[in-house]
């Protein structure tokens, strides 16, 4: 029986495959667990259409993130914060502070986003990495200053 994977399916495929399985396995095991679709000219018909969706999907994030790199590949982010009397910071700045101070920018950057190897400790300049969707990759500085 031929059916559609509608999730992947260890040692079976991969989500919107059609593969051919026993007529048993199919009717006892991934019908009823909702796991995969009859492989029907209404469902084909159906895939195409999901599959062509998700297309636009993808393109269309894919062209926002390239948007968003050409805008912040170089930006540099001041981020004034509170020192001790020896020189030290208050707060460690880390991805979540660098994300918040962004979106404040008006950029959308989550926290998992930024590469972050340490919290930073001092003041001074740094170039942060950050990782976009697509493998897209872009470079900023954070110039942490005193407030």
């Amino acid at each position: 029986m031929k059916v559609i994977l509608l999730q992947n399916i260890d040692k079976l495929g991969k989500k919107y495959d059609i593969k051919e399985v026993s007529d048993g396995f199919a009717r006892n095991f991934l019908i009823p667990k909702g796991l995969v679709k009859i492989a029907t000219k209404e469902n084909l018909n159906w895939l195409e259409k999901i599959k062509e969706k998700e297309k636009k999907v993808l393109e269309k994030e894919l062209k926002d993130a390239q948007d968003l790199v050409k805008e912040i590949d170089g930006f540099e982010l001041e981020m004034p914060v509170k020192i001790g009397e020896k020189g030290e910071l208050f707060e460690k700045i880390g991805p979540q502070q660098i994300a918040k101070a962004l979106k404040e920018k008006g950029f959308k950057i989550e926290k998992n986003q930024i590469e972050l190897e340490e919290k930073i400790k001092e003041i001074g300049e740094y170039k942060i990495k950050i990782k976009l969707p697509h493998n897209l990759e872009t470079e900023i500085k954070v110039i942490v200053k005193k407030e």
